[in-house]
């Protein structure tokens, strides 16, 4: 139990001290752990989500192609332009709905891959730091509570739990409506927008 702890430790420590980018960090993590033989090299091949990489590994050069290609400027214009009685946080409350309407569509994971070139790019023509509006990503890529099919966890409990899709619907609209509220309420609090 030690060896992973430490090497766990060793990664998070590089990562806070701005050693190596957390991306090195961590994959030099997974390797240690086979190196030192704290899973053997079957186990550590068997863990990896190859459905999950086979999806992302795509849709990574789409999220840079929606940034080159001008797609998010042109979609950051039309939610730049939606009334708002408060532009920061009504915009920010528009790019969390909109990752929760995109998530079901494709995988949370890449809902974020896609939204995120068009929130930075709203983000700068509205003058705000993105970091709210990324945070707004996250939030609603993972708030899935429309579908069984846009979070792992929803179709988990579909059957032993004798849900029907119309059940989530009904159920995970106002919840929907609770996250988007709160949740950027709490984002513009703790990352401002300025």
């Amino acid at each position: 139990m030690l060896r992973p702890v430490l090497i766990l430790a060793a990664a998070v420590t590089a990562t806070a001290l701005a050693l190596v980018p957390a991306a090195i960090a961590f994959v030099a993590a997974a390797l240690a752990i086979a190196v030192f033989r704290v899973l053997s090299l079957r186990d550590v091949c068997q863990s990896v989500e190859w459905p999950i990489l086979v999806l992302l590994g795509p849709l990574i050069p789409l999220g840079e192609a929606v940034r080159r290609s001008g797609v998010a400027d042109l979609l950051a214009d039309g939610l730049h332009d939606v009334p708002s009685p408060s532009p920061g946080i009504g915009v920010l409350a528009l790019v969390t709905a909109t990752t929760m309407l995109l998530t079901p569509l494709v995988h949370h994971a890449a809902s974020v891959i896609i939204m995120g070139p068009i929130a930075a790019s709203l983000a700068a023509k509205l003058g705000f730091h993105p970091d709210a509006f990324l945070m707004a990503i996250a939030i609603g890529a993972n708030s899935d509570f429309l579908t069984p099919i846009g979070h792992q966890n929803n179709t988990l409990v579909l059957v032993p739990g004798g849900y029907r899709l119309g059940d989530y619907a009904r159920l995970g609209l106002p919840l929907s409506l609770i996250v988007i509220v709160v949740g950027t309420g709490l984002i513009a609090a703790v990352w401002p927008l300025r």
